[in-house]
């Protein structure tokens, strides 16, 4: 009972909540929390002086939140559309089809640990001097300050070598530069005022809403390609 005389509510705080899903998620915050729940995907309790009182079925579901994102690399709406249909008996399993297939928030997250030479992205690419001088002068490949190259890069290497093998080069390839160029820009008009902020909370958010609308611009991106293609099929 309080002093007041009332019930004490049992939960668990936001800072217990933190040091549960610590081992797990290293890199969980409070703020990430809060994010969340302003996002819909948390409904803590609050006690009667406003203080978050966490579950622990609040504590699974933020845990099952968070290994989608960081295995399965789905969208923080995608989700909550998983975790809405899991909790009504009603939902179909069908609304959850196809949903691994989406891009991730977490692969648009800075910092890439492979750094390569020029000669190793060769040998794990198969392109040569010429073509890396091609993707270069067209913007689709770019070194780091210090030369080396990161995963990204290797990335972009073998898709352009597997595109080759149906006759596309790196010109025909300036056309998706320019659209991504474009994408960023708009996205920066977005979060850009988020970044110059000094809050430290801000700044985590803006993070994470850059992630959440990068991997949405990229899964928009291709279902208008993939609905396109079904003029070229005759479909």
């Amino acid at each position: 009972m309080t002093s007041a005389g009332r019930p004490q509510r049992e939960g668990l705080s936001i800072g217990a909540v933190l040091a549960q899903l610590r081992p797990e998620f290293p890199d969980v915050t409070i703020s990430k929390i809060r994010f969340l729940e302003s996002e819909g995907l948390l409904r803590p309790a609050r006690t009667p002086s406003g203080y978050r009182q966490f579950t622990q079925v609040d504590v699974d579901r933020l845990r099952y939140v968070l290994a989608a994102q960081r295995d399965h690399y789905l969208p923080l709406k995608v989700i909550k559309q998983q975790l809405d249909a899991a909790s009504d008996p009603d939902q179909p399993a069908r609304a959850l089809v196809g949903v691994d297939r989406l891009p991730t928030p977490e692969d648009f997250a800075a910092g890439h640990e492979v750094r390569m030479t020029r000669e190793e992205l060769f040998a794990e690419t198969g392109i040569d001097q010429r073509l890396l001088t091609e993707l270069e002068n067209y913007g689709l490949v770019r070194s780091g300050a210090a030369g080396f190259y990161d995963s990204d890069a290797m990335l972009v290497a073998r898709i352009v070598v597997a595109m080759g093998e149906f006759g596309i080069e790196p010109r025909h390839l300036r056309t998706f530069k320019v659209s991504a160029d474009r994408e960023v820009g708009l996205l920066h008009q977005i979060v850009g005022p988020m970044y110059r902020q000094r809050d430290p909370d801000a700044r985590e958010r803006a993070d994470e809403i850059v992630r959440e609308l990068a991997s949405l611009s990229v899964a928009l991106h291709t279902l208008l390609v993939k609905t396109g293609l079904r003029g070229v099929a005759g479909g």
